[in-house]
């Protein structure tokens, strides 16, 4: 089989350079590259990628050997049907490795069309290092390269103000295109660049934080041939993702002119704040993975399809997003109802063996971050505590405990963590426990114990629960609190 490549396929268009793309891996080319391609094809967008690798490890010399193509497989399920559909992405028109050809790299300023700057580095990139110099190369930090970049091409141009670029970074931190923005103007001062340098980029570069959400398991090395048999030519970068796509984006109408995603069928929306966006992902998303972990292991699950397709514990994870999470949210209820459906749909996909042991790591900490301000919330507004996440406390507490009917439990977080719960579980009572626990303030940013009636229910809920198993401990705690209420 001949090794896929521009000639052999029939993808000879070439196209400017418009993006500069940090980042050759597999959730760049499934989810940037993918809708800039898509922009291409169906929005006249006429914008060519140039990946530069950001560490010295990657992908650049296979990208090349194909011409800067691959195939994309996306499978899911979409409005309850199962959905698979295969797409050759031919938007990258060339990958640099900078720690061997630093001056391609810089080259790269001196593009007319340039416009965008894109990046995932993953969230260690977003760093300064004070050991970087301008003239010392290859830079070490991701900001540096970016800074010598912006700083050849404000040069190049004679610091026009239209060669300013827009900079959207894709790094799983909060304000990720902030804290780069900062690094960069540290690196001006670092290395004593003009003051009109300065200026030039924070009043002609524009910087979008931004939110990111597709699952890309990646290559597909166990079931290769199969996906191999689908495709005409040979293809060593394969990748696979799930359908489903989100990708928020801070800005304004300036930004959505130059990016038409209205004009394609995708999930990709910029606003003024992603803030209210970020909170839905991490209470809705993140909140239901954390509230279902300790849960639907206790409850025998394995993984986390398994978990929402099952009666019992498919309804309460459902029932714990929709009557419990969704209503401490201030986005529009249709708005919530429709992401939660989504997710739902994510959960079910069959094509992802998503292992809830592999998503049980750091548990308490994920909780307090996903969960437990959803709990508050909800206590808050409705002066009562909600019913599910209560239970789901209860059941991370009796998770930490290591073992469950005779069998050990997945729990892996910190040793200290681990510590204080073995000591807190030879306590021996249930009372004993929860006010041990709840009362940690730096496990929770505060003492729990003040929250009107949680103390209590937790005691009840871990009592039922010991003694009734987990199907049953659920209905009878909900009999005992509605009874006590």
């Amino acid at each position: 089989m001949e090794r896929l490549n521009r000639k052999n396929s029939g993808f000879q268009e070439k196209l400017p350079i418009k993006i500069l793309q940090f980042g050759e891996g597999n959730f760049l080319r499934a989810f940037v590259d993918f809708l800039i391609d898509k922009l291409n094809t169906e929005a006249d967008f006429n914008a060519g990628v140039a990946v530069v690798q950001p560490i010295d490890a990657g992908l650049v010399d296979m990208l090349n050997e194909q011409d800067g193509l691959y195939n994309l497989f996306m499978r899911g399920v979409k409005n309850g049907k199962e959905i698979q559909e295969k797409r050759t992405i031919s938007c990258i028109q060339k990958a640099i490795n900078p720690y061997r050809n630093y001056d391609d790299y810089l080259e790269l300023a001196t593009e007319e069309q340039l416009e965008f700057l894109i990046s995932n580095t993953t969230e260690a990139g977003i760093a300064f290092d004070e050991l970087d110099r301008l003239e010392k190369l290859p830079h070490n930090s991701f900001p540096a390269k970016v800074t010598a970049l912006l700083w050849k091409r404000y040069q190049h141009f004679n610091g026009a103000e239209d060669k300013g670029l827009s900079i959207i970074p894709c790094e799983l931190i909060n304000y990720n295109a902030d804290n780069l923005k900062k690094i960069i103007l540290q690196y001006v001062e670092l290395w004593n660049l003009d003051s009109g340098f300065k200026t030039w980029i924070e009043q002609h570069n524009s910087f979008h934080n931004t939110l990111v959400d597709r699952i890309v398991p990646g290559y597909p090395r166990a079931e290769i041939d199969a996906y191999q048999s689908q495709l005409q030519f040979e293809d060593k970068l394969i990748v696979t993702a799930e359908v489903f796509l989100l990708w928020v984006i801070e800005g304004g109408e300036d930004l959505k002119a130059k990016l038409p995603f209205d004009k394609i069928d995708e999930n990709v929306l910029i606003v003024d704040d992603i803030q209210p966006y970020r909170t839905r992902k991490v209470r809705i998303l993140n909140g239901a993975h954390t509230t279902m972990v300790p849960f639907a292991l206790l409850s025998g699950k394995e993984t986390v399809k398994e978990t929402v397709d099952d009666a019992f514990t498919g309804k309460f994870v459902k029932n714990a997003i929709f009557e419990e999470i969704n209503p401490t949210l201030d986005l529009a209820e249709e708005e919530l109802d429709s992401f939660a459906a989504e997710v739902l749909d994510r959960f079910r996909n069959p094509f992802i063996k998503h292992q809830l042991a592999s998503i049980a790591l750091n548990s308490v900490s994920k909780f307090k971050v996903r969960v437990l301000p959803s709990l508050l919330e909800f206590q808050e507004r409705r002066s009562e505590l909600p019913v599910r996440l209560t239970f789901a406390f209860a059941c991370l507490i009796r998770f930490y405990k290591g073992e469950w009917q005779g069998r050990q439990l997945p729990v892996q977080d910190d040793v200290q963590i681990t510590e204080f719960f073995k000591e807190t579980w030879t306590l021996g009572t249930a009372e004993a426990v929860v006010e041990k626990v709840l009362s940690r303030r730096e496990y929770w940013d505060q003492d729990l114990t003040t929250v009107p009636e949680l103390k209590d229910q937790l005691i009840i809920a871990l009592e039922e629960l010991e003694d009734k198993g987990v199907e049953e401990g659920f209905r009878s705690f909900q009999e005992k609190i509605n009874v006590k209420s």
